[in-house]
């Protein structure tokens, strides 16, 4: 499987995030999977591509031109596109990926979040999605997300489209067993 990542650029990220994106990248590629991603070398971008190829795993990175110098475009990586903007951006990772996992992160890893999870809701795809968060980062999200289920703004169905798992082998066999 290709599978995509969303996560973190920043670097002010707790070290426990770093670490979890190395482990992620070298899980998925001891299972044979390749890593599709922002392109980033910095912060939880750069650590899931690093442990993918700690295990001699595929990188396919997907880059905006403006973000070239802000995320250190990863010079390491198998194959590198660099796009127009970040709608492309989205698309091409969602056209190259057969499923997603996102990351504890910020507004840009919750924007290609909420895109595909309403992808996949809608019908657009039928990719499957885990949302991998052992550190409990998420909470708050998890808790407003089941509040707006609660006030009838979330349609019945919505927050089933994703998986909330606490581990790498726990969203790894989501995504293999769809």
């Amino acid at each position: 499987m290709k599978i995509a990542v969303f996560c973190a650029s920043s670097t002010t990220v707790p070290d426990s995030a770093k670490q979890l994106g190395f482990a992620l990248g070298a899980e998925l590629a001891a299972k044979g999977h390749e890593l599709v991603w922002g392109g980033g070398a910095i912060s939880v971008m750069g650590e899931v591509s690093r442990g993918a190829r700690s295990n001699s795993g595929k990188t396919i990175g997907v880059i905006p031109e403006l973000l070239v110098g802000v995320e250190f475009v990863d010079k390491e990586a198998s194959e590198i596109h660099i796009v127009k903007d970040m709608r492309e951006r989205k698309g091409l990772i969602e056209q190259l990926s057969d499923g997603f996992i996102a990351l504890p992160g910020g507004l840009g890893t919750l924007e290609e979040l909420f895109e595909i999870w309403v992808g996949r809701y809608l019908g657009f795809h039928q990719k499957p999605i885990a949302i991998l968060d052992p550190h409990d980062v998420y909470d708050s999200l998890r808790l407003a997300l089941t509040d707006l289920t609660d006030k009838n703004f979330l349609k019945p169905g919505q927050q089933e489209q994703v998986r909330w798992c606490k581990s790498i082998d726990e969203s790894l066999t989501h995504l293999e067993s769809r």
